[in-house]
């Protein structure tokens, strides 16, 4: 039960009705009554509320995670960001979403709502633009691209495209196993088990089929056009 904080008015004795004295003991009383009842209504408003804002329960919390290597570290959206590499600006990473995993074995970074790559070379002007759907990023060193793969020699005018392409930057060469499609100004290859150079200017693709054109005036046979 909650203590008023004043003590009750304690009335005396008044002083005959219709005197001066009588009045002003009246209005005083009235005055002291209203009082206390305003200072009890406001204790039983005021204290209630502190008393159940200052309780120690402590707000719920969510379970312990046990496996750390499902969680990533870093988990960034709608980013864009330059790598280097011995002094020289060589990446331009752009997507939507990038998450890193650094207690997976082998660590890696997934980009699972696609990412558009651009490589540069020693004079800072771009060779390669590289898109896909789902990119995953092993050790730094090993790319591994899905869905729509798409890659374009500038210097070179020419595209490739995939729907699954590694990219071993250790031993600087793509390679796949998925149906490969090259275009170059000149020709249109079809076929499988690609493999070719980090610069995309040497490529073997095997059972090729597609269409080269025919020199005119010649009598030699054209080459095969399983490689470049």
């Amino acid at each position: 039960m909650l203590m008023p904080l004043f003590r009750p008015y304690r009335a005396e004795a008044l002083p005959q009705r219709g005197s001066g004295e009588g009045a002003n003991g009246m209005r005083s009383l009235a005055c002291a009554a209203a009082l206390y009842g305003l200072l009890s209504f406001v204790s039983c408003i005021v204290f209630p509320s502190v008393f159940f804002s200052c309780s120690n329960q402590a707000p719920p919390e969510g379970a312990a995670i046990r496996q750390r290597d499902s969680l990533p570290v870093m988990t960034t959206h709608g980013c864009s960001k330059v790598i280097s590499d011995s002094g020289y600006m060589r990446y331009k990473i752009i997507a939507e979403d990038w998450r890193v995993f650094d207690r997976t074995t082998p660590t890696r970074q997934e980009f699972k709502k696609g990412i558009f790559l651009q490589r540069f070379d020693r004079r800072h002007k771009t060779d390669l633009f590289i898109t896909a759907d789902t990119a995953y990023w092993y050790n730094q060193s090993l790319w591994e691209l899905h869905g729509h793969v798409r890659v374009e020699n500038i210097a070179q005018q020419t595209i490739f495209i995939t729907s699954l392409l590694f990219w071993d930057m250790d031993r600087h060469e793509f390679y796949s196993s998925a149906p490969m499609r090259v275009t170059t100004p000149t020709q249109q290859l079809e076929g499988d088990h690609f493999r070719s150079n980090e610069n995309m200017t040497q490529y073997r693709v095997e059972h090729s089929r597609g269409y080269t054109p025919v020199p005119k005036n010649t009598d030699t046979a054209p080459a095969r056009a399983d490689s470049v």
